[in-house]
Order: C-alpha cells, then sequence, then structure tokens
C-alpha cells in the first residue's frame, strides 16, 4: 500500500529532525549553551507545571499503557503467525510501524531531555580536573566519609521518623536544592515536583530506587527501600530533572544537594550511600585498605548496611541480572560506556572536587 502524501511529508520531517538532533549532538558546547542551560529547562519547568501537581504519577500510567499495548501487539502477531495469515505485506506494514515508533520515539526522547546525554555537564560547569586517583588518594576520601557517617550518627537517626511522610521527604529534597541554589544559581529547582513510584513494589524485584521518567518530567522513588537511603535517591533522581542525564552527573548533583541540606538525615543518606561506592572500589583495588576503615564506622552504621544487605537479598531474583544487562546496554548507548560502573565514576568527581576545595568542602 502506496503511503499518503500527508503520512510521506511526516516521514520526512522525522528523519529530518532526527538527522539534525544527532548532527547537534557533536557539539558539546552548543547543547550546554542552548539547549540543557536554556530550552531544557524551560520544557521541565512546563512538564513539572502540568504534571506536578497529580497526586499520582502521569509517567507511570503512561509506561503501563505502553507495555500493555506491546503485549497485545505481541500476541496479535503471534495470532497471526499460528494461523498462518502474516504474508509479506502485514511484516512490511509491521515494520514501518516500528520504524514510525522509533523514530518518533528518538525524536521526542532527545528534544525533551535526551539532548542533555551529549552536554559539558557538571564537571566542565564547577571546572573540575577529573583524572585516574591513586589507592592513596581513594583512601584519604574514604576516611572523609568515614568521618562524616560516625559525625551525623545520632542525629540523623533522631530525624528518621519524619521522612517517613513522602511529602516531607521530597520537600526536604527541594529545600536541599534551594540551599545549595543560593550559592549557585545554576542549581535553582523551580515547581519542584518529585512522587513515589507506582511501581515500587515491582522496583524491589528489578532493583531500581529510582529514576526519571523524560516523556512527564516526573521523578520517581521507590518509597519501598529503607528509609535512609532515600534521601540521596531523592536528591539523585531530582538532578536527573535538572538536566544531569548521565548516572554520574546526577550522582554529584545529588551529593551536592543533600550535602546541603539542614537535616542531618540528608547527609547521612549521601555518605552512607558514597561509602558504598568508595569501599567497593578501594576494595577492588586492595582489600586490605578498607578493613581498617570499615572498622572505625559505630556500630548503628554497620547494623544499616546489614539492613540494606538483607533487603536486596530478600527480593533478588533471576530475572535482576538481565535488568541490570539491559539496563547497562542503555547507558552505554547514551555516551555512558562503564554501563552500571557509571554510577560509580562519582568518586572520581568526588575526588577532584575534594583536591580543588579541600577536605573541609566534602
Amino acid at each position: 500500500m502506496a503511503m499518503s502524501r500527508s503520512r510521506k511529508i511526516v516521514w520526512i520531517a522525522l528523519i529530518v529532525i532526527a538527522a539534525v538532533i544527532k548532527l547537534f549532538s557533536f557539539f558539546p558546547g552548543a547543547v550546554e549553551r542552548t539547549y540543557s542551560m536554556g530550552l531544557y529547562l524551560l520544557i521541565a519547568r512546563l512538564q513539572r507545571i502540568l504534571f506536578g501537581w497529580m497526586p499520582f504519577s502521569i509517567g507511570d500510567i503512561f509506561y503501563a499503557a505502553v507495555t500493555i499495548w506491546l503485549l497485545v501487539g505481541l500476541f496479535s502477531l503471534i495470532r497471526r503467525i499460528v494461523r498462518r495469515q502474516a504474508n509479506g505485506s502485514y511484516f512490511l506494514s509491521v515494520s514501518r510501524q516500528w520504524i514510525f515508533a522509533f523514530l518518533l520515539l528518538y525524536v521526542v526522547f532527545n528534544l525533551l531531555w535526551g539532548l542533555n546525554y551529549d552536554r559539558k555537564g557538571i564537571a566542565d560547569q564547577l571546572q573540575l580536573q577529573v583524572r585516574p586517583y591513586s589507592n592513596a588518594e581513594l583512601k584519604d576520601l574514604l576516611q572523609v566519609i568515614v568521618t562524616r557517617l560516625n559525625g551525623l550518627d545520632s542525629a540523623a537517626l533522631q530525624n528518621r521518623p519524619s521522612l517517613e511522610n513522602e511529602q516531607v521527604l521530597f520537600g526536604q529534597a527541594a529545600k536541599s536544592y534551594s540551599n545549595l541554589a543560593a550559592l549557585d544559581p545554576r542549581f535553582a529547582y523551580p515547581s519542584p515536583s518529585v512522587k513515589a513510584s507506582l511501581f515500587s513494589c515491582l522496583g524491589n524485584y528489578l532493583g531500581f530506587s529510582g529514576y526519571y521518567n523524560p516523556f512527564s518530567g516526573e521523578a520517581q522513588v521507590n518509597v519501598n527501600m529503607p528509609g535512609f537511603t532515600q534521601p540521596y535517591t531523592t536528591c539523585h533522581e531530582i538532578g536527573h530533572q535538572m538536566g544531569y542525564a548521565k548516572e554520574n552527573e546526577a550522582n554529584f548533583a545529588g551529593y551536592l544537594s543533600a550535602r546541603s541540606s539542614t537535616d542531618p538525615t540528608f547527609r547521612y543518606s549521601v555518605y552512607f550511600d558514597l561509602y558504598i561506592y568508595a569501599s567497593r572500589e578501594l576494595y577492588l583495588r586492595d582489600s586490605n585498605l578498607v578493613k581498617p576503615l570499615r572498622a572505625q564506622l559505630h556500630p548503628r552504621i554497620l547494623q544499616d548496611f546489614r539492613e540494606l544487605q538483607q533487603f536486596l537479598k530478600k527480593y533478588r531474583n533471576p530475572l535482576e541480572p538481565l535488568i541490570a544487562g539491559l539496563y547497562g546496554r542503555y547507558l552505554r548507548a547514551n555516551r555512558q560506556p562503564q554501563g552500571i560502573r557509571t554510577y560509580n565514576e562519582v568518586i572520581a568527581w568526588l575526588i577532584a572536587y575534594y583536591k580543588k576545595n579541600g577536605a573541609s568542602a566534602v
């Protein structure tokens, strides 16, 4: 069947826009100036204004609808094949539909958020010299993190009950960014919008603590995770909302904001997570260097680590490695060649920040 004139125009338009987006992505400076610090900020705020007032996640409903549509399409395809109704014309039509859907998804995804993967990013903004680091530098950083954790232990424990209220948790995260923006206006977070994921229970099994929906501009948090992990997760997802697409960048934006919080629970949460990243990296390099530092941690902090391990063990399942592998491929396809380990790269950024500003700044 020949395409109509209007459909041809739509196809040509999508192909041209996709080509322009791809070409534009090769110029990080231009992406940073005109998109990430310009057009995207308007798009993201408009999304939060449109959908942020709703008490549930529009993005989650969208994902559920797409999943149902895909399953129905797959069922229809299998049924046609079984009934021998899938001829060459049918497969050609289905192929066109899939290519069109892919083109549309590519264009919408990049215009709404995806181009942020190609920006210069937060290291350029803060003029950090991110380089390979030595074991000694990593050990020094881990010592600072241990000291921070021990110093926050009691105060953070007292404030935990209040953050069981989701609105208090999300409000405190927005306030953390306000505190950071008072020092650096580039981290301003107008029209805040963070929501509990409708798929939190499923997230326990799939291994995610939060995610950002670029099609609705909503940041979602898995509120079933242990409470002491949620403040940093929330700040991380807001970092995605602000246009820091790569996981190491969102991690660092989350670190800067959570560290700026007046709530010790937020500061405890970020250092707790950073301890995991830093100790894991140091353990892989020289396990003997980690043991004396871990021995310095207060018993209550070690109990939190055990609680987190038990939680993760409870929901471990055969699908988790598959999901992690697929997500790693997604990250590599979006300028994050380390895949899942991209999250861990925040340590290199933190060491660069440490070297530039001193231990007291960390």
